[in-house]
């Protein structure tokens, strides 16, 4: 065996082919009849359909810039996510009762009707493909079905199709409504902290007003006119207080020039006197108009004192006038003139008497004014006094006020946004699915393929033909040719007789050749024309 093997192994191209030639019924008889129970059995077998649609995934149509959508998921998952639903028990023994589907299968280890559910999964095949453009970001997919006609595949593919397309269109709007409505109430509960934020500040700045940060500088500054008033009004009382003093020296004078009428001593000069008053109130006078102007209370003050000092030096000068010509007279009438003069001469009292109460009634209220301008001052100031603590609270009430504010603000810029990115999906303006490749109707089944199993079966056949003549050849020893015979004999060949055939069997084996022409040019023909139409019907 172990020499047959090394003959095997030392053979020759020549001798392969002297081989095939020998045992070429051995090899075509097995290829043509191992292909024909292949390519008939392949005929036999339940041919499936398989249908296939091609979905797009189109970005939303307003630009980005303008309108964000609110849905976060990416479209790997909500493909998966929507995957899921679709191919959940519910869905698809919906679609399996709607056509009739998987009635007559069933399992052959106990002869009972198989899991349609299942076997609806394993046809159905979903393939992402993936954008050239942008990498790792999905472009389109695509959903293949396949059934026992080509029309039933089409049919149940559509169907699958239009549930995708119509679960996304659902999914993206529940999403963005949840979103939508989430913000919603998370900006109700915003705004509900943002009025107590709000409720606080402003009872707090009820409760400190008049003394608040903001009111600091109004302060200020009412509490340096209060200033300016104590100071104004202080000089009026001092002012109505020099007026005091002179009429109280008027009213003296007076009392002593009745009291001389009343002696007869007119000695006394008091227009001497109000001469050097009025001196001395002109002189003030002079003075207060180089630092006043004509409106302030002291120029005023000062000429009303010296109109009436005016006046009065007038009125004494008539009195001394009259006096001097009541002395003239007869003594008859003395009594009587006395008289009349000491009644002249009242006037002026009574007249002095008047202002000076009317100059008491004014330095009551000019004191009566400073005190209430004290007591502005002593509040303003103390509300000056207040300001950093109250700034403080106030920065403590506000900080909670103004990160409600802020979270607010925020809550509501998202929620606007998110009622536009809702209104998109709700008027399909966002990431939509398109069908660029509607379900296809086969021409040819998917499975099985009858040309690759023919191609099977012609291999299949001719790996036996050639295995069986190898093993024919092997176990069947014989002398061939030369060669063979130089490994049996020692000697060497010297002459070769050739065989001696009569014409009966050169006519007989001429005859066999063109049998065997004829039946290797048949089954060449039959098996190219069965390739021919197992390629042509898939």
């Amino acid at each position: 065996m172990r020499n047959d093997l090394e003959r095997v192994r030392q053979r020759s191209m020549e001798e392969y082919w002297a081989l095939v030639r020998r045992r070429r019924w051995w090899i075509l008889l097995p290829l043509f009849f191992c292909w024909a129970l292949v390519w008939a059995v392949s005929w036999f077998l339940p041919a499936t359909y398989r249908s296939e649609a091609l979905i797009l995934v189109e970005q939303q149509k307003v630009p980005e810039q303008y309108v964000v959508s609110n849905v976060t998921v990416s479209l790997q998952d909500r493909l998966q996510s929507m995957t899921q639903q679709i191919l959940s028990r519910t869905r698809l023994q919906a679609t399996i009762d709607r056509f009739g589907l998987y009635q007559n299968r069933r399992n052959s280890s106990f002869d009972r009707p198989v899991d349609a559910v299942e076997e609806m999964r394993k046809d159905i095949s979903i393939e992402t493909v993936r954008s050239a453009d942008r990498p790792g970001e999905l472009a389109a997919f695509k959903i293949e079905y396949s059934a026992g006609t080509a029309e039933l595949a089409q049919r149940v593919n559509s169907e699958l199709t239009s549930l995708f397309i119509d679960e996304n269109l659902k999914s993206q709007q529940e999403q963005a409504e949840n979103t939508t409505a989430f913000l919603e109430s998370q900006l109700a509960l915003a705004r509900s902290q943002l009025e107590e934020q709000e409720a606080k500040v402003r009872a707090f700045k009820t409760k400190h007003f008049g003394d608040l940060p903001t009111q600091m500088e109004s302060n200020v500054q009412i509490l340096s006119g209060l200033e300016n008033q104590l100071g104004n009004n202080q000089r009026a009382l001092d002012g109505a207080k020099q007026q005091k003093l002179y009429l109280e020296s008027q009213l003296q004078q007076y009392q002593t020039m009745q009291g001389d009428l009343v002696s007869n001593d007119t000695s006394a000069a008091p227009p001497e006197v109000l001469d050097k008053e009025l001196l001395d109130l002109r002189t003030r006078l002079a003075d207060a108009r180089t630092r006043y102007t004509e409106a302030f209370p002291d120029v005023i003050s000062l000429k009303q004192k010296i109109g009436e000092t005016e006046k009065l030096k007038k009125d004494v000068e008539k009195e001394i006038a009259a006096n001097q010509k009541a002395t003239k007279t007869s003594s008859g009438v003395g009594a009587a003139s006395t008289d009349e003069m000491r009644y002249d001469s009242s006037a002026p009292v009574m007249q002095i008497r008047s202002q000076l109460k009317a100059n008491e009634f004014e330095v009551q209220n000019y004191q009566r004014r400073a005190d209430d301008i004290e007591s502005q001052i002593a509040s303003y100031r103390a509300r000056l006094n207040m300001t950093p603590e109250t700034e403080q609270e106030l920065a403590d009430i506000s900080r909670g006020y103004e990160e409600s504010k802020a979270n607010y603000d925020s809550l509501l810029q998202k929620q606007n946004q998110s009622q536009l990115a809702t209104s998109l999906e709700q008027r399909q303006q966002g990431q939509q699915f398109r069908i660029v490749d509607p379900p296809s109707l086969p021409d040819k089944p998917s499975f099985p393929n009858h040309f690759r199993v023919s191609l099977f079966g012609l291999a299949l056949g001719a790996g036996i033909g050639l295995v069986l003549a190898a093993l024919l050849d092997l176990t069947n020893a014989r002398v061939w040719n030369e060669k063979d015979l130089e490994g049996l004999v020692p000697g060497c060949v010297l002459v070769g007789i050739p065989r001696l055939s009569t014409e009966r069997e050169v006519f007989f084996d001429r005859v066999l050749r063109w049998l065997e022409l004829g039946a290797a040019l048949g089954m060449t023909i039959v098996i190219v024309a069965g390739n021919i139409y197992a390629f042509y019907k898939g």
